[in-house]
């Protein structure tokens, strides 16, 4: 099997096009033709505009009754100019005047329609977008840590935009269908036998949409999972560039690529044809009933059974018949695309938050910083725990160093410190108050982290070091970062702390962005500060730089840290070692590495290569940071 049939194959459409989102979320881009519990929530929204809606069905009624009424009005002016003997010409200089304000009237309405049906879809469109990324912001972490973000952002981008699409159709639905309704009509009450052959052609029509749904919703299907595809790769290799660059892999992955942008335009190339397919079968469709018009009602009109006028207004209505047939069969696939759109949509705003706060959650605004584990046990999988039975408390001001092989349930320790999850068993307490009983905002705002991997706002250096404290001041960034050993850097962008960061602060170096994220911790002013690895993407001499300045800074302050760097460890109150989710020692530096236990081994591999670091610069290094500590 070559490459190309080994990805085509990999890249089938399942039976029915779904990919999961976490553990139910599906992406399915065609739904029931009416989903009424969708309908029913999407009306919630549309509610807050109903006087503007009324107004455009109001329109859209206005712009179907006067392209009625045209032909109807070209039919009068003709019986009346072809009448043998007329002569009153103020007759027909009313119907050209009624003909004007008719076509007026059709000119305004339609100008009405289009415009207040866009304004209120994007309304609406705006509205949803808020309430999703408002419940997304509190979604549970245990939930976003088993979600693709792309497929998120497809329902806030993707979905959203495919429910205004529905707005907007769903309102000129109601006039098409109106129009399609009122254009049968009138041919019917103009002459019924000539209205019955123009219909003849319908069955043909509706057979022929039958057969061709099936193959456009597959095509359609198709080209947008093979655009999923190509969206993909493209992200992938570009987040990966270095790796590709200095794997030499650029010839390999364009090949890679190539297959993939070829399935796509091939599919999309497939969608296309059936999407205007249609047209040319209306147009001869169009044509057909108005041959037969011609034709029979021109034996009409010579045997004296229908007048001019009404063979003009029968090939007016003609030219009409069929455009809201067209549409209406467009609107169809747009209305499926909105139901699994809505379903996918209101799935994420559905999502339990099961971090949430209790009715009568407390909100203290002063804490004395201790922490205290009892009995907890927990996971993220069940029947899989991470933590087993652990208890340890940590005293108000005292520093305490949690230390383990990976995977020994070290950062889960800290999450529940923030109560990023929630405990299976036993009791998480900060400053006293067990975390469940605290609201999610007094537990940010008494306890600070800081991770191993920085994350940097767009925008100024200055609103990401206040990003978790806006009232604080310039004067207390500049402090902060003088204590982390930022500010230098700082001041030698070119505009200093308004210097603008770009994604994910790309134009600073890993360690920079560090610093910056120490500096917003410092500025938060928490009770409690986390360090999850927070030195690990620092080098040794600027982590000497670090310490020292914390040394001062945590006076007051309770800290638990996780560090595979010696300096950090050494300088803690306390040190907890944990070992396949549970405490296998604790105490400090000297005690643990007299009791050459787990820890003594650990540091012997991975810490004893600090100690090479020549005593000068260690020196060097202390001298500064007690030079801007005063």
């Amino acid at each position: 099997m070559t490459a190309r049939e080994t990805h085509e194959r990999s890249h089938e459409i399942p039976p029915k096009a779904s990919i999961k989102l976490g553990p139910t979320l599906d992406e399915e881009v065609f739904g029931e033709a009416f989903n009424g519990q969708v309908v029913g929530r999407f009306m919630k929204y549309i509610a807050a505009y109903k006087v503007l809606l009324w107004v455009a069905i109001t329109a859209v009624i206005v712009f179907t009754i006067s392209s009625i009424a045209i032909p109807l009005i070209v039919k009068n002016v003709y019986d009346d100019a072809l009448k043998e003997g007329a002569t009153d010409k103020s007759k027909l200089t009313t119907m050209v005047i009624i003909f004007l304000v008719a076509v007026g009237f059709n000119f305004v309405a339609n100008y009405f329609q289009e415009l207040i049906v866009g304004r209120v879809a994007e309304r609406i469109l705006i509205d949803m977008r808020r309430a999703m990324y408002e419940h997304i912001q509190r979604i549970s972490l245990s939930f976003m840590d088993k979600t693709e973000i792309g497929k998120l952002m497809s329902r806030l981008q993707g979905d959203v935009a495919a429910l205004q699409e529905f707005l907007q159709t769903a309102v000129f639905a109601v006039g098409d269908f109106v129009l399609l309704i009122g254009i049968i009509g009138a041919m019917l009450w103009l002459d019924w036998r000539l209205g019955l052959m123009t219909l003849a052609v319908l069955p043909v029509l509706f057979i022929i949409q039958i057969i061709w749904l099936p193959y456009a919703r597959q095509s359609f299907l198709r080209a947008r999972v093979t655009s999923s595809i190509v969206s993909g790769a493209l992200a992938e290799n570009i987040n990966g560039i270095r790796a590709v660059q200095g794997l030499s892999r650029e010839y390999v992955n364009y090949d890679l690529f190539d297959i993939r942008a070829t399935d796509n335009l091939k599919a999309a190339n497939n969608a296309s044809k059936f999407g205007v397919m249609m047209l040319p079968i209306v147009d001869t469709l169009t044509g057909a009933a108005m041959a037969i018009v011609v034709i029979m009602g021109g034996f009409f009109v010579l045997g004296g059974t229908v007048e001019v006028g009404v063979m003009v207004a029968f090939v007016l209505f003609v030219q009409r018949f069929f455009d809201p047939i067209r549409a209406l069969t467009m609107h169809y696939n747009v209305l499926q695309r909105a139901m699994a759109s809505g379903e996918r949509i209101f799935e994420v705003i559905d999502v339990p938050v099961d971090i949430k706060d209790k009715p009568n959650a407390i909100h203290p605004k002063e804490i004395d910083g201790s922490i205290s584990f009892e009995n907890v046990t927990f996971g993220y999988v069940e029947n899989q725990p991470i933590l087993k039975d652990i208890n340890f408390e940590v005293k108000p001001g005292e520093t305490v160093a949690l230390v383990g092989p990976t995977g020994s349930g070290k950062t889960s320790t800290t999450a529940l410190v923030h109560r990023f999850y929630d405990v299976w068993e036993g009791t998480v307490k900060v400053g006293g108050y067990d975390v469940r009983d605290l609201t999610n905002d007094s537990l940010g705002e008494h306890v600070s982290m800081v991770l191993q991997e920085p994350f940097l706002f767009s925008g100024t250096i200055l609103e990401n070091i206040i990003y978790a404290k806006e009232g604080a001041t310039r004067e207390d960034v500049v402090a902060a970062a003088q204590a982390v050993g930022a500010h230098e850097f700082i001041m030698k962008l070119p505009d200093g702390y308004e210097t603008e960061l770009e994604q994910r602060g790309g134009n600073l170096s890993l360690g920079q962005r560090q610093l910056l994220s120490f500096a917003r911790a410092i500025v938060a002013d928490s009770k409690i500060l986390v360090l999850d690895e927070a030195t690990a993407s620092i080098d040794s001499y600027t982590e000497m730089l670090i310490q020292q300045a914390l040394e001062r800074l945590m006076e007051g302050r309770t800290g638990m840290v996780i560090a595979h760097r010696l300096a950090t460890i050494r300088g803690a109150d306390r040190i907890i070692v944990l070992q396949d989710g549970g405490i296998v020692e604790q105490g400090n530096h000297d005690e643990l590495m007299a009791n050459s236990g787990l820890y003594s081994r650990l540091y012997s591999m991975n810490y004893a290569s600090f100690d090479d670091i020549p005593d000068e610069l260690i020196a060097q290094a202390t001298n500064a940071a007690q030079g801007r500590a005063t």
